[in-house]
């Protein structure tokens, strides 16, 4: 191909200097903390809490995420109704809004004296600066990319192979079930990977809400700022390098699910 060498050099050179050059930099760094100095960051009871609290509130955002996104994707693509447009472009709202705004944002509707939040007050549920607040900041910025993964699956699908099934007898459920799912279920195990990456590494739109409680509703990114301003690197260095490798993971299984799932199909089809 014509120009095929010049613009893989120019590519993989942007790549490596925007990219892959600092990310180097910290596995270099995190690897020169040893064994004692990564024992000492990570054994921490502060760093602890705030881990659990990033990876289980990324999970359960995730896993919200990506049925949420699946019915939205259903209601985009099967379904014709006033102001369906105006819906699909508000879908793509979280990427275009400022994280600080979606944080301050939140915490106005969900904050004690909130549009919401002066409700589930009254009811005695708290939402804003606990785990819950955490969790639906994390649902709004990943909800953009369950949708628009399992959105283009479901528009190629078409209605062919449903219609065949109800011509056979088959139940709503069993097509669904037999028919839809396996076509969609890559897509929603890559709609669920993807919010949980985005998660994991969120600041902006969590800070505002969390209300930044140590050992209680302090995320790891905070966590990372904290300990820079304390000039603890090496603690920085320990918690960034462990979001990396799960985010690192992420995208790893991202990119094996299509080809786990070829290779599943062609063994039944074998």
């Amino acid at each position: 191909m014509p120009g095929f060498g010049l613009s893989l050099g120019l590519g993989m050179a942007w790549l490596g200097a925007v990219v892959l050059l600092p990310l180097l930099a910290l596995a270099v760094r995190a690897a020169g903390l040893g064994r004692d100095g990564w024992l000492r960051a990570i054994h921490d009871e502060r760093v602890q809490q705030a881990l659990k609290l990033s990876f289980g509130a990324s999970f359960a955002a995730a896993v919200i995420t990506s049925l949420a996104g699946v019915l939205i994707a259903w209601v985009l693509v099967r379904y014709r109704f006033p102001a369906r447009r105006l819906l699909d472009a508000l879908v793509d709202l979280p990427f275009a809004l400022p994280t600080a705004v979606a944080g301050i944002a939140l915490t106005a509707i969900y904050s004690p004296k909130g549009w919401v939040g002066q409700y589930a007050e009254s009811l005695g549920w708290k939402i804003a600066y606990t785990p819950i607040g955490i969790v639906i900041a994390l649902v709004f910025i990943g909800l953009p990319f369950a949708v628009r993964t399992v959105q283009p699956v479901l528009e190629t699908l078409g209605r062919e192979q449903e219609e065949a099934a109800a011509s056979l007898g088959a139940s709503r459920f069993t097509t669904w079930r037999r028919v839809v799912l396996p076509e969609v279920l890559p897509a929603a195990l890559t709609g669920f990977s993807l919010p949980f990456a985005r998660a994991l590494g969120e600041y902006g739109s969590v800070i505002f809400i969390a209300g930044n409680l140590p050992y209680k509703t302090e995320i790891a990114p905070l966590l990372i700022t904290i300990r820079l301003e304390e000039y603890d690197y090496n603690g920085a260095i320990a918690i960034a390098a462990l979001l990396l490798v799960a985010s690192f993971v992420c995208l790893l299984a991202i990119n094996a699910i299509p080809s786990l799932f070829a290779h599943s199909k062609g063994g039944r089809r074998g």
